[in-house]
């Protein structure tokens, strides 16, 4: 049961550290301007989801297979992705609005949190990898 536990959660976390990869290269296309700010946004919106689920399969497989630490480990970032979700304005496109991105810094906070979430996916590549 441990080691089906770990497994799910080791194909997990590569999709996650994927999706942090993509979320890194389309912002930094839309930096360079090799994309508009509403094909970026689309693009990125589309997986807001799906990085939420699988951020919080993660944290509900330690929760039930009773890793404490993993658990404690996974449960902020779950918490953030849900809360970045539920906070979406109303009348936004989504979590990335091309109106509002080049607004106050936002792509650059987009950019570090992406650079941030593909850390900490690594980080705990290697402890599923370990366990």
């Amino acid at each position: 049961m441990e080691a089906a536990v770990f497994i799910l959660s080791l194909v997990d976390c590569c999709a996650l550290i994927f999706l942090s990869v993509y979320f890194i290269i389309t912002l930094s296309d839309l930096e360079c301007d090799y994309i508009n700010a509403r094909a970026c946004c689309s693009k990125l919106n589309k997986w807001v989801i799906p990085e939420m689920v699988g951020q919080c399969l993660s944290t509900m497989l330690m929760l039930v297979s009773m890793h404490w630490f993993i658990f404690l480990l996974n449960l902020p970032v779950a918490v953030w992705d849900i809360y970045r979700y539920v906070k979406v304005p109303m009348g936004n496109m989504g979590v990335f609005d091309p109106t509002e991105i080049h607004n106050r810094g936002q792509l650059k906070s987009h950019m570090k949190e992406a650079m941030i979430k593909l850390g900490y996916h690594l980080l705990c590549f290697f402890i599923y990898l370990y366990r």
